[in-house]
């Protein structure tokens, strides 16, 4: 890779401020002092520094975010506040959630750089499992677990995929989902003449909300949890970790 193009993929500044710090002698290459731009480098094992500070350059990042209400998952928004923009000491430009929590929701959010996993993650075909806590107005009777475990009408074309419920408490269930519809949770219940208190995303998939994380604080995912949603998502093992 380019010398240039590998600092502003780190985001240092345009190309033209890049060259300007290789003028200025800021960034060293293996100890040496680099100012062509054209240089050719090896990102993954080259020591680069900017400023006497090692560059650690990962091409692809996953970072699991406990959502906070009043935030929307978008990458801007010109009347709240963003996901990403909870990440944004990260300097990373080019972070995206992958799917979305309604503004009210909170809980597991990932946030990525990697297309081609959030892609396969959230295609329909896939059915990735998605687990809610909720709390209700009202509990759910026998009638209701039976029809939204059966794929309850929601007024929409075709019924909602047959979810998973567990009881834990009078009016708080575990929900867990194999689509992701707009407002789905809300509507489902809404058909069965309830309302939804709270709505807090615990998995996705493999992955599961680290209850160590208060709302708002995010943590980058172990090699571990990328693998085994790489599994998820059909990629081969090492492809983009």
């Amino acid at each position: 890779m380019r010398l240039d193009r590998f600092l502003c993929e780190l985001n240092l500044g345009t190309r033209s401020q890049v060259k300007t710090f290789l003028k200025q002698g800021l960034v060293t290459v293996n100890g040496i002092p680099a100012v062509r731009p054209d240089m050719k480098i090896e990102e993954a094992s080259d020591r680069i520094t900017f400023r006497d500070r090692l560059l650690d350059y990962r091409k692809y990042v996953y970072y699991m975010l406990n959502k906070p209400v009043g935030v929307v998952s978008a990458v801007t928004d010109n009347t709240a506040d963003t996901v990403v923009d909870l990440l944004k000491e990260e300097g990373r430009k080019d972070l995206f959630p992958a799917g979305r929590l309604d503004k009210d929701t909170t809980g597991l959010l990932l946030l990525t750089n990697d297309g081609e996993l959030a892609h396969r993650l959230l295609a329909p075909r896939r059915h990735v499992a998605k687990t809610y806590y909720v709390t209700l107005e009202y509990p759910l009777r026998e009638a209701d677990i039976s029809a939204l475990e059966s794929g309850i009408d929601i007024g929409e074309e075709r019924p909602a995929l047959p979810a998973m419920v567990t009881v834990l408490e009078k009016n708080s269930i575990l929900l867990t989902l194999h689509e992701g519809r707009f407002h789905q949770v809300k509507k489902m219940m809404l058909a069965l003449g309830n309302g939804v208190r709270t709505l807090k995303r615990v998995s996705f998939g493999s992955l599961k909300l680290d209850e160590g994380l208060k709302e708002g604080e995010y943590r980058e995912l172990t090699p571990e949890e990328i693998q085994m949603l790489k599994e998820e998502a059909g990629l081969q093992a090492g492809d983009k970790i």
